[in-house]
Formats: structure tokens, sequence, C-alpha cells
């Protein structure tokens, strides 16, 4: 559609308190106003309703909202690329990794890494593994970490350590005085159950069944995190990654090796018809020394 005001969008973007979005913007509050009610008659949609004297978004100012930030994303990324190569900055990096590394093993890692890199910029994002591999497939991100079973044509999978799912106890539970746990020890146990879509969810289940263990499949969610901190809760128990499990160790759980051995298996991710840029590569081998270092760490306390 033309003709669209790039003032318009950038109202639409900052409303829900106009004389914050007219401040940003630099115009005044009836202008944005004006601005909104323009863009509503441009598109035929009615995208705010106001409620007292503020504006609500509708739900196809919602469904707007996602496209119009995409866009906007994509113009912002090209000045800022324009801008390293004109100061010609030491590098610049995108990054993207599934919630389990993403909510704190990663970002502490990401912080050496800077630190020995003072001229680096990075962006890092938290994404699920299916956004990770759109985000690099589509050149939004130069490197992502995603679950290893999620492949795209356009996407090189280089595969990282993998790590044991360990158990997940509230402190205090009668199983958190047992060194290790097999599935037997769960059986009548309330479990928290990970989103139904991936590999390690497929693999948990089986082996409770081939074992003939009946949990109590009481709370289901997509993520590792808030499987720790409802099992901090006392709600129930969990499997999960070991990353997860530490970020967790000090609210309110106890971790405990788990076997039969079930492994997160994970991958580095980038462009496959594109060249590893030498600062990603450095990354890549250097998270992976980082995990290894990790995990056997983690294997000689338990000895």
């Amino acid at each position: 559609m033309r003709g669209l005001n790039p003032r318009q969008i950038e109202a639409f973007l900052l409303t829900g308190g106009v004389g914050a979005a007219a401040t940003l913007i630099n115009v005044t509050q009836p202008a944005v106003s004006r601005l909104i009610r323009d863009l509503q008659h441009h598109l035929g949609l009615t995208l705010f309703e106001r409620r007292g004297t503020g504006l609500i978004p509708t739900s196809e100012a919602l469904s707007l909202y996602a496209e119009v930030e995409r866009a906007f994303v994509g113009l912002e990324r090209i000045a800022e690329t324009a801008t390293e190569l004109r100061t010609r900055r030491a590098g610049y990096l995108r990054i993207a990794a599934l919630p389990a590394l993403a909510n704190g093993f990663l970002p502490r890692f990401v912080g050496h890494f800077l630190a020995e890199r003072p001229k680096l910029n990075i962006v890092l994002s938290g994404l699920v593994s299916h956004a990770v591999v759109t985000a690099v497939a589509q050149g939004q991100c130069d490197l992502g970490f995603a679950e290893s079973s999620i492949e795209h044509a356009a996407v090189q999978l280089e595969r990282m350590p993998t790590a044991p799912y360990v158990a997940v106890l509230p402190q205090g539970h009668r199983l958190a005085r047992k060194t290790k746990l097999k599935p037997e020890d769960f059986d009548g146990e309330s479990f928290i159950s990970l989103g139904p879509s991936t590999v390690s969810r497929f693999r948990i289940d089986r082996l409770f069944a081939e074992r003939g263990v009946e949990r109590i499949m009481r709370i289901e969610t997509p993520l590792s995190e808030i499987a720790c901190a409802l099992a901090g809760s006392g709600v129930g128990v969990a499997l999960c990654e070991p990353f997860t499990a530490t970020e967790y160790a000090t609210r309110g759980i106890v971790a405990r090796p788990f076997e039969p051995r079930i492994d997160f298996e994970y991958s580095a991710l980038y462009a496959a018809h594109r060249t590893v840029p030498p600062v990603a590569r450095k990354f890549i081998d250097g998270f992976r020394a980082h995990v290894t270092a990790f995990l056997r760490h983690r294997r000689s306390t338990r000895t």
C-alpha cells in the first residue's frame, strides 16, 4: 500500500501514551492524534479505542504491530551496518539462542568474550529454537544456538557438547536424599513436563513408558526455566538440562544426576551459503570449550 507517512508509522509504534509518543518523535500531542487518525483512515482499520485519557490497541493493531516492528528493525539494521562500515568498528556480532542457554549461562560467556575484545559489539537475543533457526536463515542473526532436531536448508548446524538431563526437585523433597535418581524413583510423583514439541520430551516419556513408571502429569510448560521455578515452588519434580538447573540452584531446587542418561542436544547455527565471520568462529570455538569445562566440573564435583 503506497502513501504511508513514516511519521504515522512512528506514532503507531509508540502510541500507548500520546504525550510520551509526542515527546519521542518531537511533535505535539494533537499532531500524534492526527497521525494515528490519518493512518487508520488510510488503512481502513480501527487500530485504537479510547479508554479515558489513553488509547487501547485493537486486535488488528496488535497483529499489524508485529509486522511493522519487523520492517522497522530491518531499516534500523541497515543504518547500523552503514555506521559500522563508516566508523570501521572492530566487529559486530548478532546472536540468538534458545532460553536454556540465554537465561544466564550464555550471557556470562558473552561477558568474558567481550572483556577480551573491547571494540566488539554484540546483540544477544533469547528465542525459542524454531525462531532462532528462522532468524539465522533470514539473515537477522549471524549466529544461533538451537536444538539440533530443528533443521533448515539455508542453515548449517554444528553440534555442540551434549549435556545430560538432571532431575530437579524441591528442596527438602524425599528424593533429594538420594545421590542419583532413576525412572522408578518418580513413580506416583507430580511431574512437570516440558512442551510436547521437543525431542527431549519424546525421549523422556518413552523412557518412563518402557519402565512402566506412572507419573502424575500435572503441569506442562515449554520452558525449562518455568519448570525449575515450579519445582522450586514445591508443586512437582522435573527433568531439565543442567544449564537452567544451575541457574536455579539457589532458588529452592536441588538437582540430582539421572540415569539412564538422556542428552540435551543443541547446535551452533549459521547461514549455509555464507562464510562464517572470523569473530563468530572464535565465539563458537570458545563457547564449546566453555561448555566442555562446565560439564567436566559438574562430573568432578559428583565423584
